[in-house]
């Protein structure tokens, strides 16, 4: 089977990549009139692009109706009088608006979109979709059918709070990282165009050529390959986060779950095995202690999910966070005002695989808990998948849902009741009734893990935290949790914990981490 066939209004929003049309600056400046960018506060805006703070970069783009570009709030070169500056949202609606990328401070390089961006949470999990690929493969129609409702009100939601469609969206997200596949790689331009998610090389050259004005071939010989990898094998790819970013923190706590065999977590670096549809290989992702951002080398046996592995390395290290907004929110508590400013820039820790994740949680892994490592390497012993790797250290694929179904779980050496569990869990995701795509709240997420599974409502809020990504997520029933919240001895109920966190909403994730760093 082909790819989706598109529908009539999928072809009629993506006319603008087949017909070039020229407006002039100042129409274009009129023309733009959308919610998404009346919501910007041009003062705060205006004094992040006077000061070239870094912390904002990507959280907004300013356009410039003499020039017909848009930049980053720290492009060095001068910006245009505020009267000709148009602001927006995102990228996307910039060149919907008819601009193009600014060659000096390349918009594609600035760090995401924070998924939550806009007040719809519809909006923020179909982003969220869009960005690992939903519609590379299939339309609006079909992405709106998974949100559960209609695909004319997911297009209008998305121009209200974003200022672009959905398909403007998911190809402003191709081409950009198409530019620095261009930038940072040796691979063919016509791989590239694959790996991007663009159906055939035509629509990649004009997209690319409608985005920036150049051809794919004259912005690589533009790059100069100064940012090729010197690797002799894989892919490198740099992804930029907002600074401020508690490295050590993170690859602390990922470094004392790490899975022997699959994952190996030193102080700097974070690798382990990976399988993305048929392709499977390792992910090794280090720190650079210049830039704000991570250096990611992959090495496998295909690149066709190559957008899709970048959200989930995104999700692992929560790149998507703003924390300047995170700490804003929760330095109102006393409680942790105190542990924002000497651990600034904390983030959930993500996993790379939600079933992995749910499974860790199932086994009893949780905020100050490495779990029950014993059977977590009995399980990967007995059900990992061999895969070969460069890496020592390195050896199985975490096992899959389908062959968990069928496994006989006794030999793992768990209760009845842990065993019975994990066997509820793995059939409903082999079954598809469980997916980890974010297309439902977190209530709807946390109530089918314990109807479905039997899984406890603090384990269900622990899974939406970190297999989900749910920033609102908060498992109140963990132990260190509550003991965080206590005074002297006593540990107060989950309803104690509930009651606390209120205030903290929707950033209740973050403050559990803040509780107990």
């Amino acid at each position: 089977m082909g790819p989706p066939r598109a529908t009539k209004s999928d072809a009629a929003e993506n006319s603008d990549t087949r017909v070039k049309t020229r407006r002039s600056g100042e129409d274009i400046g009129r023309r733009f009139t959308s919610e998404a960018s009346q919501s910007l506060d041009p003062a705060i805006c205006w004094q992040a692009i006077y000061s070239r703070d870094q912390r904002f970069d990507g959280r907004f783009f300013a356009a410039a109706t003499s020039t017909g570009l848009y930049c980053r709030n720290i492009c060095p070169v001068p910006f245009a009088k505020p009267k000709k500056i148009v602001l927006f949202a995102c990228a996307a609606a910039a060149e919907a608006a008819g601009f193009r990328p600014c060659r000096r401070c390349q918009p594609q390089a600035a760090p995401g979109t924070p998924a939550w961006l806009g007040s719809s949470a519809v909006v923020s999990r179909a982003f969220r979709l869009i960005l690992e690929g939903a519609l590379n493969d299939g339309n609006v129609d079909q992405l709106a059918e998974r949100l559960g409702i209609g695909s004319r009100h997911l297009r209008r939601l998305f121009v209200q709070h974003l200022g672009a469609s959905p398909v403007k969206i998911a190809i402003t997200q191709r081409v950009h990282l198409a530019r620095r596949l261009l930038d940072e790689s040796r691979l063919p331009i016509t791989k590239i165009a694959q790996y991007a998610g663009f159906k055939s090389i035509r629509e990649f050259n004009h997209a690319i050529l409608l985005s920036t004005g150049m051809s794919p071939t004259a912005l690589r010989r533009l790059s100069g390959g100064s940012a090729v990898t010197s690797r002799p094998s894989g892919l490198e790819l740099r992804l930029p986060y907002r600074p401020p970013f508690d490295w050590d923190h993170l690859i602390g706590f990922l470094r004392q779950r790490a899975i022997k065999g699959v994952e190996v977590v030193s102080s700097n670096s974070y690798a382990r095995t990976i399988e993305v549809g048929r392709a499977s290989g390792v992910l090794h992702v280090t720190h650079d202690d210049v830039a704000s951002r991570l250096l990611i080398h992959l090495e496998l046996s295909s690149y066709e999910g190559l957008s899709q592995i970048v959200e989930r390395v995104r999700r692992i290290f929560d790149l998507n966070a703003d924390p300047i907004q995170i700490a804003s929110h929760l330095s109102c508590d006393w409680r942790l005002k105190s542990v924002s400013e000497h651990h600034p820039g904390l983030r959930v820790p993500g996993i790379w695989d939600g079933f992995e994740g749910a499974v860790l949680a199932v086994l009893g892994q949780s905020l100050i808990s490495r779990g029950r490592t014993g059977v977590i390497n009995r399980l990967i012993k007995y059900f990992g998948i061999p895969l070969e790797t460069s890496l020592r250290g390195l050896a199985y694929l975490f096992p899959r849902p389908e062959h968990l179904a069928e496994a006989d779980l006794s030999k793992l050496g768990m209760s009845s009741d842990r065993t019975a569990t994990l066997k509820r869990l793995t059939f409903a995701v082999a079954r598809g009734l469980i997916t980890f795509d974010n297309t439902k709240r977190l209530q709807e997420t946390t109530e089918l893990l314990r109807t479905a599974c039997g899984i406890k409502e603090s384990v269900a809020q622990w899974i939406a935290m970190r297999s989900y990504g749910e920033p609102d997520a908060f498992p109140a029933g963990d132990r260190g949790l509550r003991c965080a919240l206590g005074t002297g001895t006593a540990v107060p109920p989950a309803t104690i914990a509930l009651d606390a966190a209120e205030q903290w909403r929707p950033w209740r994730a973050y403050a559990a981490i803040h509780l107990t760093v």
